[in-house]
């Protein structure tokens, strides 16, 4: 199976970004990693782990902080393991994680077979080099997502929360009703720049989560004003979502549009 893979590092505000992607079939992904003070913010894929670990060997950070537990943020977290640093993440996948993950074939496909890693509960606030960061739950796109926030510069590293303005498809697991709850969240909080692990830099992060949260809030509206007039989830669907993906078909309906209107509904 031949894949095309790129690698780019940049600098942003002080934030080192090491973006790597991986295509095929009609299908690009990416992921980022973000070096910020002493502190490195998720390690990307297992299957791209030679930009990665040759990232985390430049910058040798201290400590790895853990958005979630998806293999495109925890790849190379066993080797962080290898060289002594300190892995945190949200402790409600951490026992899952000391095992060799287990998920879909197309995931494996594309992000490798994440090896097995030992990882410590995240704090409230963690104290770096001279910065403060914040740990903020952001549950949505998976139950033990959170958001990194560097009160002492105002940056946001908010994982998979934001991804794209306007989202089209997500994850069976995925959440609407839960995201826009984790994004009214974010909110509350001051910041204007915003690192995404899909989108990168975002320079007003702040406005960008607004706009991502009107977005939701009109499709939530949209997908109850629907279901009220009869429609099914498949009819809302076509009425709403018409546009097919590679994806939805490549990842045998685990990424669809369709659970987008299924998750709003289920809070009904």
């Amino acid at each position: 199976m031949i894949f095309k893979q790129t690698s780019t590092k940049t600098e942003r505000s002080g934030v080192q970004l090491l973006e790597s992607t991986r295509a095929a079939f009609g299908v690009k992904l990416n992921c980022y990693a973000f070096y910020s003070d002493d502190v490195l913010i998720d390690t990307g894929s297992y299957s791209l782990r030679q930009p990665f670990r040759t990232f985390i060997d430049d910058v040798k950070p201290s400590m790895v902080l853990i958005t979630h537990h998806h293999e495109d943020h925890t790849g190379n977290a066993s080797y962080c393991n290898s060289k002594g640093i300190p892995v945190l993440m949200n402790p409600l996948y951490r026992k899952e994680c000391t095992e060799k993950a287990n998920y879909p074939f197309y995931r494996r496909v594309f992000w490798g077979k994440r090896p097995a890693f030992q990882s410590e509960a995240l704090p409230e606030v963690i104290h770096s080099g001279r910065d403060v960061f914040k740990v903020i739950s952001t549950p949505g796109h998976a139950a033990d997502h959170v958001s990194f926030l560097n009160e002492s510069t105002g940056q946001l590293f908010s994982g998979d929360l934001y991804v794209s303005p306007k989202t089209k498809i997500v994850l069976r697991e995925e959440s609407i009703p839960a995201i826009i709850r984790s994004i009214r969240e974010i909110l509350t909080y001051d910041f204007d720049e915003m690192f995404c692990c899909h989108a990168g830099y975002v320079k007003n992060g702040k406005k960008a989560m607004k706009l991502k949260l009107e977005y939701l809030t009109k499709i939530k509206e949209k997908v109850t004003a629907l279901h009220h007039e009869g429609l099914g989830v498949n009819e809302i669907q076509q009425t709403m979502f018409p546009k097919k993906y590679p994806i939805m078909s490549f990842s045998r309906g685990e990424w669809d549009s369709k659970h987008i209107v299924s998750s709003i509904l289920e809070e009904l």
